[in-house]
């Protein structure tokens, strides 16, 4: 598993067990403090977006609310289909809240329907999923948080721009 913009916690589902956790950051002490990665990278996408793994490496991979700061998101997205296996799935995540110094401003501009289409997007000029699919995973909506997700699947070299992309 691939946990991209990770930190000292992985969002990860508790009762799953994962062969290895590969938790890919700007912070080292907070890599270095999350108990579930088997492995650390050091690296800021917004400098780089190449991930530096091989093809087809990873089983799946989520970014946990932090898709409101990539600067380069299609290239990350393109990236992450590169390293997923075939039919492996990626999910992002966010809420409505945000670090507003950091984060894109068409994300600020967007409420959070918007922002899925953005994140939907995204996959589609990947060129690297199958159609993406929205999640309201909110807990107690309209009383708590909201939570959101968009999540596809990767197509594979063979499958390439081939996929149908957009939001359901």
């Amino acid at each position: 598993m691939l946990d991209l913009m990770s930190s000292w916690v992985s969002h990860l589902p508790a009762d799953v067990t994962y062969a290895g956790v590969t938790g890919l950051g700007m912070n080292q002490v907070e890599l270095d403090e999350n108990p579930i990665l088997t492995r650390r990278t050091l690296h800021d996408l917004n400098q780089d977006p190449v991930l530096p793994y091989g093809a087809d490496e990873f089983d799946g991979a989520v970014v946990s609310v932090s898709i409101q700061y990539l600067t380069q998101p299609v290239e990350v997205f393109a990236e992450v289909g590169r390293v997923l296996k075939p039919g492996a799935p990626f999910a992002v995540t966010f809420s409505n809240r945000m670090f507003p110094t950091k984060a894109i401003r068409l994300w600020q501009l967007f409420g959070d329907g918007q922002r899925a289409n953005l994140v939907a997007l995204y996959f589609e000029l990947s060129k690297a999923f199958a159609k993406a699919r929205a999640f309201d995973l909110s807990p107690n909506p309209g009383r708590s948080d909201p939570v959101y997700a968009v999540v596809a699947e990767a197509l594979g070299a063979e499958e390439g721009a081939s996929g149908e992309t957009g939001i359901t």
